[in-house]
């Protein structure tokens, strides 16, 4: 059969298994993070968060219509476009390794023959195989999320460029270069990872089309591929955008027309310019300048899929992130402006001091019939500054961070060496390498690993002295438990090696394609410190670069079995071992921990949020996971289309605050009163307080008035000399109206009895930001007609000072006028019990918790918790309303529901062993010895992992679990005890008499 023939099929084989693998894991509804989001945006053809992803969008929606109607599909179908598309890049992939493996094998047709096709064919199988059972890759091809089609798009310009290579003397060559350029403008509207592949892309055309290569030229040709970079990134992609905002400014402001009118105008313009250049390198004979201008015409009609962003923007989408329907707000979603800058080459310590500010430029906001000034940016001068700052940032948990981290005592300051210790150790290592070692080494678990390199927890292992270390079952039994015994690596970097003694441009090649889709992004990115998750999916670009040189160790392995016996069967042995001891291990180990086939969480969660809210409410939510999977679940599937949900860390932008004045779905609009102008950018972003010395509560109603007043009497005088809203105290009160408690219905006739005549309360803040006022502004004129609620995972911050008048009603907490109950310690534990009953007993889903094969780190650390609190508070008040067989029942369900040895960090044991103790005290001491021993069995894992910890190095011991644990079981022995179970407080007390003494050098007991 002809060799490329054998490539073709073989490559269409690695799409299949690649593909199938993905689609038989695919998790079958929404995931957490941005999924819900994307799913949401794609089904309507909404915007995004910044910087907008159109084309994601436009495929999603493509893959969404194979649902055929059924709404519930669509995110399975979403899903399975990035399943396709990873299959794709692996079978790029494949044809990528053959095409170098290839050339690493010209001229030694004689020495290999036949053998030659064989071992080429296995180096691509072997290595796009191995990339294709990758942890991070794998993770991002079985959701909908843009990183799978952003490496598709990475696989497809480096395979077209190797073509390009190939024909590169045959007339017309070039044209693979212009696809390249195609296929760079489509991906910036998916993703920004795939332009960090033109570095690369740029030196296998100088090495290829220039003969006399020095070190010099080659520098040369480096730094220009580096302008080329920075061109597009900026130029194409950036300032594009920013000059049409300003033809946009001198059209409106200047001339007179309308919005969008010097935006059109300067982009006829640029397509002048871009066609005069095209037809002058034609007349002129230029083919270089005449590329070039091709390359920019094709960027260009790619990136044209961001005209997707302000169309949809003005169509007044629900989600409509930022709304830019015009060009200075696009400007600033493209560049993410609102997230802020961090440095880059020079910048401030965390300690610097600011000495001096500055104007900076103006930002500009779209008006009734003119852009008006919103303010001016600032910059600052600092007391210290260093070149390449990495530890700038000055939130106080970052700083102690830092200080933790390098071992820094407080007040000392840091050093250059302190800040270059901080990028290898932390930014370096263990924000990249430590995930390239999950991928070609293997791992401990999927637990956040960010905060420590000596922990178990999110770290690396090749497995091969783990049986030695004595760890937990709870890790050694946990489908995430993936040791690879490094075997991926080892023959990555036998490959790595190989390629450089006999190709070393091409070696250079894919170190540079490794380095800027890794290293680079870690020193661009310049990470403050701990982030709200694993960000090892950015990297996966450099992980399919070293999957290049596991293929060609294939190729290695056989040059040197060759010694010993024929080539043609040195050929199949390398290729035999290497599939099985590299793809063929990776799939076996990996399967399990990525098998999301069974797992709903993400959608019942988000069901149950919306099934815990009152007819007509309003929910508060906060962070992404609160939030994203809420957006599916009503957008896409219609599920409580009359909740109105609002996310408070958007509700500080002016465009959020305005759609949430307008009706979406069956949600009519909020009681919010401000005018656009009480509360647009530039005006009250942020109001302080001034202590006023006002004693006792003020009628919030009057507050809100005072803080949005325009009358200069009633505003203060900052140290500019301009006027400006204060808050003059924190006390706040809202008189309640009877008539209107009952009428709406908030509370039942048997709670009327408990009724407050007002609520009163402290707020938290120091100062009122726009999120607040918009709050405040709902609080104060609702008049309890519509619920009010907020998400049990939202964070007491954004409470603000409510905690007293929130019940739980399920996995929200409601407002409710009662009297406060300054008897309980924890207010969060109260319910509104017979409500919350009926939603979890007759309402609620759980997920397939208890049956799914899987279940990701969001999943069992953040919303497994939450599910535990709620049946114990529930439990617990049935029990002190006098329901005790109500209670039991909730202890059942829980029992059910959930699983009965998931255990993701010890303090969830000790809700455990309440819900024991409670079944003990119903009488179910069968539930109860159930709980128990559940409990005991995780934990004399954990102890007993921690003593052998002890007689190996006490300073890796962790006394804080050692501690719980303990008390834990000695507070079951108690229960235990309590409910006659004679045995099984024997037992427990027999172990912790057992555990002190053997911890009692870290207890400070003799």
């Amino acid at each position: 059969m002809q060799y490329n023939k054998i490539n073709n099929l073989l490559g269409w084989l690695c799409f299949v298994i690649a593909s199938a693998t993905y689609i038989l894991t695919l998790e079958p509804s929404v995931s957490f993070w941005d999924c819900g989001e994307f799913i949401s945006c794609a089904y309507r053809l909404q915007v995004s968060h910044q910087p907008g992803y159109p084309l994601f969008a436009m495929l999603g929606k493509v893959f969404s219509l194979l649902s055929l109607g059924d709404n519930t599909k669509v995110p399975y179908f979403t899903n399975m476009g990035s399943a396709i598309a990873s299959g794709a890049s692996v079978m790029f992939l494949f044809w990528t390794i053959t095409a170098i493996a290839k050339k690493l094998l010209a001229g030694r047709e004689k020495s290999f023959g036949d053998a030659q096709t064989t071992v080429i064919m296995g180096a691509g199988l072997v290595g796009a195989l191995a990339f294709t059972y990758t942890d991070t890759f794998w993770y991002s091809a079985v959701e909908t999320i843009v990183f799978a089609l952003s490496q598709l798009c990475i696989s497809v310009v480096f395979w077209a460029i190797l073509k390009w290579d190939a024909h590169a003397d045959e007339p017309g060559a070039d044209k693979w270069i212009v696809f390249i350029a195609y296929v760079m403008g489509l991906s910036i509207g998916i993703h920004l990872l795939n332009l960090l592949t033109i570095p690369a892309i740029a030196l296998v055309y100088y090495f290829r089309r220039y003969k006399n290569v020095t070190t010099k030229s080659a520098f040369i040709a480096f730094f220009i591929s580096i302008a080329i970079l920075g061109f597009v990134q900026y130029g194409i992609r950036g300032y594009t955008i920013k000059f049409a905002a300003f033809f946009d400014l001198f059209f409106v402001n200047t001339l007179g027309l309308g919005f969008g009118s010097g935006a059109f105008f300067f982009f006829i313009l640029l397509i002048a310019c871009i066609v005069a250049g095209i037809i002058y390198s034609i007349r002129k004979n230029k083919p270089t300048l005449n590329l070039a201008f091709l390359c920019i015409a094709f960027i260009y009609f790619g990136y044209g899929s961001f005209a997707y962003i302000p169309i949809r923007a003005t169509a007044n989408t629900n989600l409509n992130n930022s709304h830019p329907d015009n060009a200075f707000i696009l400007y600033g979603y493209l560049n993410r402006i609102q997230y802020g800058e961090n440095p880059l080459l020079s910048g401030p310590y965390f300690d610097a001091q600011i000495t001096d500010q500055h104007e900076g430029s103006t930002i500009y906001r779209k008006g009734a019939t003119k852009y008006e000034i919103a303010g001016k940016r600032m910059t600052y001068d600092y007391d210290h500054t260093t070149f390449l700052p990495r530890m700038y940032s000055t939130d106080p948990s970052d700083v102690g961070f830092y200080r933790g981290w390098l071992q820094l005592p407080e007040g000392q300051k840091p050093t250059f060496v302190d800040n270059i210790k901080w990028m290898a150790s932390w930014q370096i290592y263990q924000m990249y390498f430590r995930y390239f070692l999950w991928n070609y080494v293997g791992r401990y678990n999927d637990q956040d690993g960010q905060q420590s390199t000596e922990s178990i927890d999110g770290n690396w292992t090749s497995g091969i002295l783990d049986g030695g270390r004595h760890l937990p079952k709870s890790v050694v039994d946990s489908p995430t438990y993936t040791p690879l015994y490094a075997l991926p690596f080892i023959l990555g970097v036998i490959g790595m090696i190989y390629h450089f003694e006999r190709k070393k441009k091409d070696a250079l090649i894919i170190a540079l394609l490794w380095f800027f889709t890794g290293l680079a992004v870690v020193l661009y990115v310049n990470q403050p410190s701990v982030q709200p998750r694993e960000r090892d999916y950015s990297y996966v670009g450099s992980f399919y670069a070293f999957a290049i040189w596991i293929g060609l160790g294939v190729i290695a392995l056989a040059d040197g079995i060759s010694r010993k016996v024929k080539v043609r069967t040195a050929a199949y042995i390398a290729t035999g071992i290497c599939l099985l001891a590299v793809p063929v291990l990776m799939a076996f180990k990996e399967w399990p921990g990525h098998d999301r086939s069974t797992k709903m969480t993400p959608h019942d969660m988000a069901y149950n949020y919306l099934i815990s809210c009152p007819p007509n409410a309003i929910l508060f939510t906060y962070g992404d996971n609160d939030t994203y999977s809420l957006w599916y679940d009503q957008e896409v599937e219609g599920i409580r289309p009359d909740v109105r949900i609002v996310n408070l860390s958007l509700f500080s932008g002016d465009w959020y605050i305005r759609q949430m004045q307008k009706k979406m779905n069956d949600s009519e609009p909020l009681p919010i009163t401000m005018p656009y102008d009480k509360y647009k950018d530039g005006v009250r972003d942020v109001i302080y307080y001034n202590d006023g010395n006002i004693k006792d509560p003020v009628e919030l109603k009057e507050v809100f008035d005072f803080l949005t007043s325009d009358d200069k009497n009633m505003q203060g005088q900052n140290q500019a000399g301009n006027y400006a809203n204060y808050l003059p105290t924190k006390n706040f009160k809202i008189t309640v109206n009877p008539d209107d408690v009952m009428k709406n219905k908030v509370i039942t006739p048997e709670q009327k009895s408990r009724l407050a005549d007002a609520i009163t309360w402290k707020y938290t803040s120091n100062y009122v930001t726009k999120d607040n006022l918009a709050l405040l502004d709902i609080l104060a004129h609702n008049n309890w007609k519509r619920p009010i609620c907020f998400t049990t995972t939202i964070g007491n911050s954004n409470l603000i000072g409510l905690q007293q008048y929130l019940y739980k009603e399920g996995f929200t907490y409601r407002l409710l006028p009662l009297k406060a109950d300054t008897a309980n310690h924890d207010q969060l534990s109260k319910t509104n019990s017979l409500v919350m009953y009926d939603n979890m007993m007759n309402k609620f889903k759980y997920g397939n918790f208890k049956k799914a094969k899987y279940l990701d780190h969001e999943s069992t650390n953040m919303f497994f918790p939450v599910m535990m609190t709620t049946f114990l508070d529930l439990a617990q008040n049935l029990v002190k309303e006098g329901h005790p067989d109500m209670a039991l029942k909730v202890l059942h369900k829980c029992d059910d529901e959930l699983p009965e040895d998931l255990y993701p960090y010890i303090d969830v044991t000790a809700r455990k062993m309440f819900l024991a103790q409670l079944a003990y005290q119903l009488g179910d001491v069968k539930l109860g010895n159930k709980f128990v021993n559940n409990v005991d069995k995780f934990l004399v894992d954990q102890l007993d992992y921690n003593y052998h910890l002890l007689k190996d190095d006490v300073n890796r011991v962790n006394t804080r679990d050692v501690q719980i644990g303990m008390q834990v079981i000695n507070g079951m022995s108690d229960y235990a005890k309590t409910a006659k179970q004679t045995d099984v407080s024997n037992k427990l007390d027999a172990q912790l008499k057992d555990y002190e003494s053997k911890f009692a050098p870290i207890l400070g007991q003799n």
